[in-house]
């Protein structure tokens, strides 16, 4: 099962995705609470995009092996944990790491993929799943019969934000190219062409009370519109700022204003909410607390896949020996669903 050696990609420096670089070495030994994974799947996310230019809320120092979650079989366990994990698929969210042959992670974060699932359909639901999931259900707790906005809801965790909608019952307005808009349809998703202008007139006609909820990844101007449509009660939750990926100057100033935004509308008398979502917040807190949450999380979006609630959309699946394509191919937005590496 997997090679004797390590193959894993360096994200050595701000560079074209031709500028990765793949590094050989020796397969790492779990310590004590670790597993060794032998990587079966792991993909390409906005947050690699983000890296690669130095552009990264978080940014990692360089160099460091770029891959945000994996989905493989535990190869080896170390001291103090199950040794029946061994074979077993698991999958991890790992912010950095994935793109490896052998991966090694505390036992702990290994969450199982069930039985049905192969490797890549869990690995396109699992950073974008968890996201997803918690953005509806943790956040803005959507109940059957309200109705949302989906900013980009044919991308990687609009796709699958749409689809868990629809399982709860709830109706959504998706925006997006033209393209997508059938495609949309058959989901029974109300899209509307963002590159049309207006978008929240539209909104408006389509809800005149307002909506329920609305997934906002693209910051900068469309956070204050997305908070004028809410309805009274209503939840906004921002989770990125794509409107400004390729802008120079600070990383952290278009959160921040976010941030700001967001502070201030909760901070008047309104009886609407708004969060700024990271995945990733509540685990410095209690690391316990944020495991069990997301294996609970995660757990829900698998039974989702397997059930076809959602489904696993691969765009494309490349060696990882293939990385600096397979970031080209994501950054070009010709593609629909998610890519996937493979060892």
């Amino acid at each position: 099962m997997g090679s004797a050696h390590l193959v894993e990609v360096v994200l050595p420096g701000v560079v074209a995705p031709e500028g990765l670089r793949i590094r050989q070495g020796a397969v790492p030994v779990a310590g004590p609470g670790q597993v060794v994974i032998a990587m079966e799947a792991t993909g390409v996310s906005f947050a690699e995009q983000q890296m690669r230019r130095g552009r990264y809320y978080d940014q990692p120092p360089f160099p460091f092996v770029p891959g945000y979650d994996l989905v493989g079989q535990v190869l080896t366990t170390g001291q103090g944990v199950d040794p029946a994990l061994t074979g077993r698929r698991v999958a991890a969210l790992v912010k950095v790491g994935g793109w490896a042959s052998h991966v090694v992670i505390d036992a702990r974060d290994a969450v199982q993929v069930p039985d049905g699932l192969t490797a890549a359909e869990a690995e396109t639901a699992v950073v974008n799943g968890i996201t997803a999931w918690q953005m509806l259900h943790r956040k803005a707790r959507v109940r059957a019969g309200q109705t949302v906005l989906v900013h980009g809801a044919s991308g990687g965790v609009g796709s699958v934000l749409v689809q868990l909608a629809q399982a709860a019952g709830v109706h959504v307005i998706g925006t997006a190219s033209a393209r997508h808009h059938d495609a949309l349809r058959e989901l029974g998703v109300v899209p509307i062409d963002y590159r049309a202008g207006a978008v929240p007139a539209r909104v408006r006609e389509l809800a005149p009370g307002g909506v329920d909820a609305v997934f906002d990844h693209l910051g900068g101007r469309s956070v204050t519109d997305s908070w004028h449509l809410l309805a009274p009660g209503g939840t906004l939750v921002a989770y990125g700022s794509a409107s400004t990926r390729d802008d120079t100057g600070s990383k952290q100033w278009p959160v921040l204003k976010i941030l700001a935004r967001v502070w201030l509308w909760n901070t008047l008398p309104n009886r609407r909410r708004a969060y700024f979502y990271n995945i990733w917040a509540g685990r410095a807190l209690s690391t316990d607390r944020f495991r069990a949450r997301l294996r609970a999380d995660l757990t829900e979006v698998f039974a989702a896949v397997r059930r076809g609630d959602v489904t696993a959309r691969i765009a494309a699946t490349l060696p990882l020996t293939q990385a600096a394509e397979a970031l080209r191919l994501a950054e070009s937005g010709t593609v629909t669903g998610k890519i996937v590496l493979t060892p």
